[in-house]
């Protein structure tokens, strides 16, 4: 989710976003892994080859931990205390400043450390006895290695280390990306980052963006305007240091654009059609209709604005929910090719668009509001995976009475919304499993 320390740039590591467990003792967790560090080639060792083997087979424990048993984790306070043990030991090779290999320890700590976050993400599921054991007999013998490093400290492979550095990583961000989809299980907030412009408009951020690109995009009114502010982070936007304006070679309607990779994608004023727009080249990519949506408020959301044709994006890609005649002016969910704007699948639910507030997109799940009430909630979710919909009762603080533009941001993990003249996000709890090699 969103925090205020996105301000400013964080320090690289594993991060733990947010926890809770259901009632059945499953758990929802976010995690953030960190950039790839690679590390330098050098000499060889078979005492750390043997470390690294541990290491692999300590990534190898952690993937097939799973949600299934028990709830006691003293010989997980067990392991951290050896790991900072680890850290003791290798401040000492560090002081050896006549030892060659001070530089390659000291990387090799960083990987280390790079593992310690990970010891609270662990506390969230229940582990297997068994396992466990394993795990700190594991975690006892890399200590004695390490011992044994410390007194003879010889030429070792350093190319077989580094690999098997980079492949544990590689493991760990493998396992990580399990938990970038879930399902929407609370939304907290909001904050409320400024109060300007209109009662109706939009403000958002690229999903796609580097961690240290954080331009705003800033789009005021829902008719009769085409100027795009730009601000180079969410500081400069709240103090008002604008950056760049675009001048867009059509105005839009409703307040349902998007930015994504770098483009802004939105409707064209008084039509079905799609505009892609660049911000590097300020041009026309592409545009295309959207083939019997209706539009200028035919099928708008409850609250009016030209809300007919909502573009969003989440992990998956890009989507346009709209409404048609053929469905009965029900809600039509239509995944699109952001380059040339065509249509690649479409799934038609049985939700009538003029009955919902603002909607948006998670990991593929539409989910529908009732957001122009100030008891607001989500109520209704249709998910493309199953083709199948359910209704659901979620509830968000409507603190300003009137939004007219929600929509969920990847990167951030958060909902972006225009809350009647002010600027609000909205943090999001999203529920994972972890599923391993031998669930059925």
């Amino acid at each position: 989710g969103y925090s205020p320390e996105r301000l400013h740039f964080p320090k690289e590591g594993w991060q733990v976003y947010s926890s809770a467990q259901d009632p059945d003792g499953r758990c929802i967790c976010t995690v953030v892994a960190p950039e790839q560090n690679l590390c330098s080639r050098d000499a060889k060792s078979r005492q750390l080859r043997q470390l690294l083997e541990k290491v692999q087979n300590m990534s190898q424990s952690i993937e097939v931990l799973n949600l299934r048993t028990q709830r006691d984790f003293q010989y997980v306070l067990k392991m951290e205390t050896q790991m900072k043990g680890l850290k003791a030991k290798f401040r000492q090779i560090e002081d050896d400043r006549k030892t060659l290999m001070t530089k390659h320890f000291q990387e090799l700590k960083e990987k280390m450390d790079e593992l310690l976050p990970l010891i609270p993400v662990l506390e969230q599921y229940k582990t297997d006895a068994k396992l466990i054991t394993q795990f700190k007999e594991e975690i006892r013998n890399l200590s004695t290695v390490l011992t044994g490093i410390q007194e003879e400290i010889g030429a070792y492979d350093y190319e077989e280390l580094h690999q098997r550095v980079v492949n544990l990583e590689t493991r760990l961000r493998d396992c990580m990306k399990k938990l970038t989809c879930g399902k929407l299980m609370k939304i907290t907030g909001p904050i409320t980052v400024k109060i300007s412009g209109t009662r109706f408009g939009a403000w958002m951020t690229d999903p796609l963006a580097s961690e240290k690109n954080n331009r705003v995009w800033y789009m005021d009114s829902y008719t009769n305007n085409k100027i795009v502010r730009e601000y180079k982070s969410i500081a400069d936007f709240v103090s008002g240091a604008e950056s760049r304006t675009y001048n867009l070679p059509f105005k839009w309607a409703g307040t349902n654009h998007v930015v994504y990779n770098g483009s802004l994608y939105f409707n064209k004023y008084q039509s079905n059609i799609i505009i892609k727009y660049s911000f590097d080249t300020g041009r026309v990519l592409a545009q295309r209709s959207l083939e019997y949506a209706g539009f200028h408020n035919v099928y708008p959301y409850t609250w009016g604005g030209f809300s007919d044709i909502d573009l969003m994006a989440d992990e998956i890609g890009l989507w346009a929910v709209y409404a048609t005649n053929q469905n009965a002016g029900n809600i039509v969910i239509s995944q699109l090719n952001q380059d040339t704007l065509e249509v690649l699948k479409s799934w038609s639910t049985g939700y009538p668009k003029r009955s919902a507030g603002e909607s948006f997109m998670i990991c593929g799940t539409l989910y529908v509001t009732n957001s122009h009430l100030t008891g607001a909630k989500v109520y209704y979710s249709y998910s493309t995976k199953t083709s199948t919909y359910e209704y659901t009762d979620i509830p968000f603080h409507n603190q300003y009475f009137h939004i007219s533009m929600l929509d969920y941001n990847a990167r951030d993990r958060a909902l972006y919304a225009w809350n009647n003249g002010h600027q609000v996000l909205f943090n999001v709890t999203l529920f994972h499993i972890i599923k391993t090699e031998d669930d059925t």
